[in-house]
């Protein structure tokens, strides 16, 4: 991507939280510079180098604060993006916690998860394209095991939503291939995190593995596809989670 001897940067959306922070503390320990996107300002929580100055507060699920956001996300830019992790996303419930189907979910609810887990990825890249550019970076797409069957707890909402996600990774390695950018996801299964529904446990007694995964794990397959080692590897999307999908 570049030379050592310059330092390297990722924005990344959904930070706060799981595998977004996890995210965060492998890159900034790998020496990397973050820029961290997310609903609530900076938290004192994350006490990453330079978290406060490479923070950019942003609601993906408003179009005109997206589009809005890529300005100021390519302020904090020297010209180069070395990585762009789109990560952030939303799966609404129902009053008591349900899961939300085809049936009872409201057109807003579909506007506004749609927004964040599949609209805002393509608006944040397709912004920063000429930094990914300049730096022959990767994109990193977040999808989810959900995005290929159905699952007891991601609602439809958010699981179609990242069927898109897939699909469009494909046509954006296509798009951004012959710009020198690859363009990549990741679908991760079972992470323990805070998100995690009650019943878990009966999924993980399906899963190979035997066992959630951790935020790390995935965090490390991310590192992986925006680094050097995964310099061919584009329009793939790489399913992180035990076998689950077998």
């Amino acid at each position: 991507m570049n030379d050592g001897s310059m330092q390297k940067t990722m924005v990344l959306t959904g930070a706060s939280r799981g595998i977004g922070h996890a995210t965060v503390r492998r890159f900034n320990a790998e020496g990397w510079r973050v820029i961290t996107c997310s609903r609530q300002p900076f938290s004192d929580k994350c006490p990453w180098e330079g978290g406060m100055e490479n923070h950019v507060q942003i609601d993906l699920s408003s179009p005109e604060n997206t589009i809005a956001a890529v300005e100021v996300i390519r302020e904090k830019l020297d010209g180069r993006l070395d990585a762009l992790v789109n990560n952030a996303g939303i799966s609404p419930k129902g009053p008591n916690g349900e899961r939300l189907n085809t049936i009872n979910t409201d057109l807003r609810t579909w506007g506004h998860v749609f927004h964040v887990n599949f609209f805002a990825p393509v608006v944040l890249a397709r912004g920063l394209i000429n930094e990914l550019a300049e730096a022959r970076g990767s994109v990193v797409n977040v999808t989810s095991i959900a995005g290929s069957r159905v699952h007891p707890f991601a609602g439809a909402a958010y699981a179609t939503s990242k069927a898109a996600l897939a699909a469009l990774t494909r046509e954006m390695a296509h798009d951004f291939g012959p710009f020198g950018v690859r363009v990549n996801a990741i679908a991760p299964g079972e992470v323990e995190t805070s998100i995690l529904s009650p019943g878990t446990e009966k999924i993980v007694k399906r899963i190979p593995l035997s066992r959630l995964g951790q935020p790390e794990e995935v965090a490390s397959v991310v590192f992986f596809l925006c680094s050097e080692e995964s310099s061919y590897v584009s329009g793939t999307e790489i399913e992180v989670n035990g076998a689950q999908h077998v």
